[in-house]
């Protein structure tokens, strides 16, 4: 072998390796965290035909959740809801079908494994609208809860929070962020979950692309997590209204939108992890989760690509009530008077409100930190209260993406 042609391989094989060893920067937190895969539980998959009551119950359906189903007796149901596994937050979700031969009253008892106890109030879907169990009808219990449902031949949903499986999240910016907007919005992927489900992101700007600031926004890595889900639907649609204000930030700031960081969990009704078992918002450190590494990656390559600076991430879920958890560190920072000016701004513009934030620097490796410490840029996670009335998100949601707008152009 002749050295032109050694040196040719040696080249070749440096390439291969450095290709193979290139991705994003790890970033490094206080604290450690095992986000390597666990083993989880499977539901199965099931509809159950529950006599003497001729009632059937079914959690045959993109994010349904659903253990197992008996009869106790001629008027009561208990339903037992499990973990995909544990540890595990506590934050049991539930959602299934039911129905029966003709028009009945039931009760259904909720029922979890020791040491955890029920989150949220059953929402009920009859026909296309949903609405809350009524405060008569329910009622918690020491180990669960128990729902009085009157149920008939046409099938109800109930389920912890509204259902928005990955196709309704699909349907969903289809319909409201892409259609009529095909100018400035486009859709891309920043790749797929584990089982193969795709993780979109919306590439929100006016003319070009390169030399912006950029904004990552996204949602949806807690699957029951729907009313940070819901602000979330909002704060999107005000950006892309065909205003002055709506114009002027997207010429100035590129938006990175990923609105279902964890498809897999959100489709297989998991309480709070992915597929692998993990929780993804402590893998933003070494992104072991395909999820959390797709998604890291798609915000890296594009940010060099096109010389965009990350200033602002802002990363959408859901709690027991509204709260805003910051950085504490911000001087020296991209935008170090952003969270200041924009809380102050939410107060003056929402009648009767009043911030509620929760400062810390993250010692975990969760999002917001990652924002921090890997680009020296604004993190904050928006969480939305679980009983937060849907008309009050939706004016949190929209001034809140207003106020944003403003401080930022100009």
């Amino acid at each position: 072998m002749n050295l032109i042609l050694s040196r040719r391989i040696i080249s070749v094989l440096a390439l291969i390796i450095g290709i193979s060893c290139s991705g994003p920067k790890k970033v490094i937190f206080e604290e450690d965290v095992d986000t390597s895969n666990k083993p989880i539980l499977f539901q199965t998959k099931k509809t159950y035909h529950l006599n003497p009551a001729n009632v059937w119950l079914s959690n045959e359906f993109d994010a349904a959740r659903l253990g197992h189903a008996k009869m106790v007796n001629d008027s009561v149901i208990k339903l037992s809801i499990f973990p995909e596994n544990t540890p595990i937050n506590k934050s049991p979700y539930y959602a299934f079908k039911v129905w029966a031969g003709t028009s009945t009253t039931m009760y259904f008892e909720f029922e979890y494994p020791d040491g955890f106890k029920h989150r949220y109030i059953p929402k009920i879907k009859t026909g296309q609208l949903w609405s809350k169990a009524d405060t008569l009808d329910f009622h918690t219990t020491k180990k669960g809860a128990l729902l009085k449902l009157n149920i008939e031949k046409e099938p109800k949903i109930v389920a912890a929070q509204e259902i928005n499986s990955s196709s309704d999240v699909h349907n969903w910016y289809s319909e409201n962020i892409i259609k009529g907007n095909e100018a400035f919005v486009k859709e891309h992927s920043a790749g797929k979950s584990v089982l193969g489900r795709n993780i979109p992101v919306l590439d929100i700007t006016y003319g070009s692309r390169k030399n912006k600031p950029l904004i990552i926004l996204m949602t949806r890595q807690h699957p029951p997590e729907v009313t940070g889900y819901f602000a979330y639907q909002h704060f999107l649609k005000t950006i892309v209204e065909d205003n002055e204000l709506s114009k002027a930030f997207l010429n100035k700031y590129r938006v990175l939108a990923f609105p279902l960081v964890n498809p897999d969990g959100v489709d297989l009704g998991h309480w709070r992890h992915n597929v692998n078992g993990v929780d993804l918002n402590r893998d933003w450190s070494r992104y072991i989760q395909p999820e959390v590494m797709k998604v890291v990656s798609y915000i890296t390559r594009t940010s060099k690509k096109d010389n965009n600076e990350i200033v602002l991430g802002l990363d959408f879920h859901s709690t027991y009530e509204d709260v805003f958890y910051t950085n504490q560190k911000r001087e020296g920072t991209t935008l170090p008077n952003f969270i200041k000016d924009w809380f102050v701004a939410l107060e003056k513009n929402i009648p009767g409100y009043k911030v509620n934030e929760a400062a810390g620097n993250s010692t975990k490796p969760v999002s917001k930190g990652w924002f921090l410490y890997g680009h020296n840029a604004t993190g904050i996670t928006y969480e939305i209260g679980d009983n937060t009335p849907k008309d009050r998100i939706e004016e949190i949601g929209r001034k809140s993406a207003r106020a944003m707008m403003d401080l930022l152009v100009y």
